[in-house]
Parts: C-alpha cells; structure tokens; sequence
C-alpha cells in the first residue's frame, strides 16, 4: 500500500513523484527523444525518418533516404548535443543512422 502524504504538493511535484514511485521515466524519456527529434529536425528530415528508438543510452534512427544518412552522419556529435539540450538532461551518449 503506497504512503499517503497530507501536504499540500503542487501538480508538478505529485507527477514526479508519480514517475518516480513507478519507475516509468525511461519510457518518457523515449517518447521525449521521438518529439525533440521531430521537432529539431523538422519536415525535411521527419519526411525521411521512419522509425526513432531509444535503448540505454543509444539512439537509433531509421531513414528512407541514404544521401540523408550521410548527410546526417557528419553532425552526429551536433544532433546528439542538440538533442540532449532539447530534453534539459543527458540521455543519449551514441547515435546510429540506418
């Protein structure tokens, strides 16, 4: 049986706790990855992109274009710090185009 708390919290601190209580920051933290994704890349590079994965640290993104991939991989280190910044912490340390 969870512990009740009869303090006032904020929505924001009761959702945390939330997160935190039930382990589900990692699954929110892949839905994060997908929206900074789409949303740092824009319509160019989403029209491509067919699939965005997170395991561990690793980003794996799938592309239907390979002159984008290329493209791509010469900012690999960029993308990554971009992304990172987006989410407000360090998630992804590694990022795979294929």
């Amino acid at each position: 049986m969870a512990k009740r708390n009869n303090e006032n919290l904020s929505i924001s601190d009761a959702l945390k706790e939330f997160v935190e209580t039930n382990r589900l920051e990692k699954g929110l933290d892949k839905v994060n990855v997908a929206e900074a994704w789409e949303k740092l890349m824009g319509n160019g590079v989403n029209n491509y992109t067919t699939s965005v994965a997170l395991e561990r640290e690793t980003l794996y993104i799938q592309l239907s274009s390979s002159v984008l991939r290329e493209e791509l991989s010469y900012g690999k280190q960029k993308i990554i710090d971009l992304l990172n910044e987006e989410l407000g912490k360090d998630i992804i340390k590694k990022l795979v185009l294929r």
